[in-house]
This record gives C-alpha cells, sequence and structure tokens, in this order.
C-alpha cells in the first residue's frame, strides 16, 4: 500500500559537479538547498544579496551584477538610524553607512565574479506580491521596516514576470553559453494573505516558470519543490513548529531529490566520502581537551589531508565555513 503520492522528477539534459560554479538567488528556501552545496564543498555563492522572495527583486539584482560595477552611497537609504539598500535584505544594514556599503559590494563583487564563471543559476521565486516604492515605482527586496504608506503593494501578473525575464534571460545566456537555468518555487506559505492568497500567489509563480521553460527549453528548466512538499511531503510531520516552514527532514527529503536528479554521479560519489568528516567537523563535544578530544583531531585532520589530496579541485576555503 502506497503512503504517499510520488511526484515525478523531470529528466534533465545536464548535470553539475564540484567542478562547476554555481549561483544560487531568492527565498529562504534557497538557503537551505545553497547552505547543503556549501556544505559538499561546492563551487557555490548564495543569495549576495540576501534572502529575497519576489520575482522582480531578483530580476534586479541579476541585471545589476549583469551591468553595474559596484554600489555607491548615494544608492543607499536611511531611516530610524539605520543606512539600507533597497536591492537588499536587512543584513546589509548597518547604523554606519560606510560599512554598510562595504557589506553590500564585498558580497556583490564576489557575486560578479560568481556570476561570470557560473554554468548554473538557481533561481527560487516565493511570492507574487511585491511591494513598490511610491516615490520611483521600483519593487524593493525589503522595506526595512519603513512605514508602509510609502508603498504600495500588489500581486504580480504571470505576464508580467515573463515579459520581465523574457527581456534579460536571453542576453544573460548570450553572454554565458554554457549556462542553465533551475527555476523553483518555495514551499514555503506566505500564510499572512491567507489560504487563497497564497495559492494565487503560488499559481502566478508557477504559470510563469512554466512558460519561461517552453520560451527557452534548452536552457530554462523547472524543479518542482513546491509539488513534492504539497504532494509527497502532505503531513505537518515535515514542517517547523509555525506549520508552515519546512523543517530539516523536509529540507534534506527535497534536497535528496534535487541532487538525485541534478547532481553528477562523481560528485555523489563525492559527497559520500566527505560525509565522515562533516559529522566529526559539525559533532560538538562538551570539553575540547583531554585524549578524547586530542584523538578526534587527529582523526579530523588525517581525513582532511587524504580527501584534499584525493580531491584537490574541491572549495576547501568552505569547510569552515559549512560546519
Amino acid at each position: 500500500m502506497k503512503l504517499q503520492t510520488v511526484v515525478s522528477l523531470p529528466e534533465y539534459p545536464f548535470r553539475f559537479g564540484h567542478r562547476d560554479s554555481l549561483l544560487l538567488m531568492g527565498s529562504c528556501f534557497t538557503e537551505h538547498i545553497g547552505g547543503l552545496l556549501v556544505r559538499y564543498l561546492f563551487r557555490a555563492n548564495v543569495n549576495p544579496f540576501g534572502v529575497t522572495y519576489n520575482p522582480v527583486s531578483v530580476l534586479r539584482q541579476l541585471q545589476a551584477l549583469q551591468d553595474k560595477e559596484q554600489y555607491s552611497a548615494k544608492e543607499l537609504g536611511q531611516h530610524d538610524g539605520m543606512w539600507f539598500s533597497f536591492d537588499h535584505d536587512t543584513w546589509f544594514s548597518s547604523p554606519d553607512r560606510d560599512l554598510c556599503l562595504e557589506k553590500i559590494n564585498t558580497a556583490f563583487l564576489e557575486a560578479k565574479q560568481a556570476l561570470l564563471r557560473s554554468g548554473v543559476l538557481v533561481i527560487t521565486w516565493g511570492t507574487a506580491w511585491v511591494y513598490r516604492e511610491r516615490g520611483t515605482g521600483n519593487v524593493v527586496c525589503n522595506c526595512h521596516k519603513i512605514p508602509a504608506a510609502r508603498f504600495t503593494r500588489s500581486r504580480l501578473k504571470p505576464e508580467e514576470i515573463v515579459g520581465a525575464y523574457e527581456d534579460f534571460l536571453p542576453a544573460l545566456l548570450e553572454v554565458h553559453p554554457g549556462m542553465k537555468v533551475i527555476l523553483t518555487v518555495s514551499p514555503v506559505r506566505h500564510w499572512k494573505d491567507g489560504a487563497h492568497g497564497n495559492q494565487l500567489s503560488k499559481a502566478t509563480l508557477l504559470l510563469a516558470a512554466e512558460r519561461l521553460t517552453e520560451t527557452l527549453p534548452d536552457r530554462v528548466f523547472y524543479f518542482p519543490s513546491y509539488e513534492i512538499m504539497m504532494d509527497e511531503l502532505r503531513d505537518y510531520r515535515f514542517y517547523a513548529d509555525d506549520m508552515l516552514h519546512l523543517n530539516s527532514l523536509a529540507i534534506r527529503y527535497i534536497w535528496d531529490q534535487f541532487a538525485q536528479v541534478l547532481i553528477t554521479e562523481e560528485s555523489l560519489r563525492i559527497m559520500g566520502d566527505l560525509e565522515p568528516l562533516l559529522k566529526i567537523m559539525e559533532h560538538r563535544p562538551r570539553e575540547k581537551k583531554g585524549p578524547a578530544f586530542r584523538d578526534l583531531e587527529k582523526k579530523r585532520e588525517s581525513m582532511v589531508a587524504t580527501l584534499k589530496q584525493k580531491y584537490s579541485f574541491l572549495d576547501w576555503n568552505k569547510l569552515d565555513k559549512s560546519t
């Protein structure tokens, strides 16, 4: 007896591995997948603008990476003593203007290089609802706790999203002829719009993604993370305490599905070889002294040396960041 409805995964005409560079942008689901790629030492740059939920802001960020040299102080705003950018998440905000700009440009310049090298661009859309600044009409990534009266709120139409990306993606892909784009819709529900409002928003994103995969069938692809959560994992035991976000079990399940169809056999083997080392590094001993701890450290150092010799091409700089 089957206890779940299984989502059929697409057969993709490509796979990526540790020798490839990736750029991942979008909602908090991007953070989950990107975090696991970083954990396994892939060459992945994850959310250089911070968590971004709507497709227009993601597009604006990609356009900046393609066209802009860097951000300038005149592009920053200030509210309640905090400097910020409407293109960025609140993580970049600071009471010090120079520090805010430094954080923005450090991440931005790294991401520009990542985009130049990238063979895979993963974009996760979270919501079709957007906030536009009244003065400029621009969609903002984050409102930065500025009073709501300064913005108008509306839901994008599928054709608005498609039209914006249809103008940009062909130019991007012409500059990067080997690049593949993977679109996915975040399974995290935006409940403040209500059940019906959330469904309309997700449906908008799904329709737009479908149209773009039809328009650029050899370059743009869709991964069904939303469908896996809604159908295969249709049980609250896969949700966090707020009953909206995914718990670690759900994230790992979707990651396994993602890896199964999109990661090379070589990299799957590498991930298996890395797992014992990563578990040692993620272990938090109660006491960082004594013979047991010293033995564990020696074992870790030995494993690192062996794996570095075997897989010298891995992004070993990410080892500490991934644990």
